[in-house]
């Protein structure tokens, strides 16, 4: 698990911490952090780069696996209530 990354979203939810210890969470909000775990995975289905090669066949396996993609970056989405940016 990268503890850097869900520390940076603790910190973006409201978690507070002393002596890089979380210690605070009176204001911590754990939808936002559920959103922002959610977002986190849908920018990496975003940024995902297909390899496509040198053929026709390659070209059109890319779309239909970008496609892929999209859809299921707003499966994720709407099954969450992530409204898009």
């Amino acid at each position: 698990m990268n503890e850097k990354l869900i520390n940076s979203l603790m910190w973006k939810a409201g978690a507070k911490f002393e002596m890089m210890n979380w210690v605070h969470y009176d204001d911590f909000d754990y939808e936002k952090f559920a959103q922002l775990i959610i977002k986190e995975c849908i920018e990496e289905i975003e940024t995902y780069r297909i390899p496509v090669g040198n053929s026709a066949a390659g070209e059109i396996a890319c779309e239909w696996t970008y496609d892929a993609l999209k859809d299921i970056r707003q499966n994720i989405k709407d099954r969450f209530g992530i409204s898009s940016e």
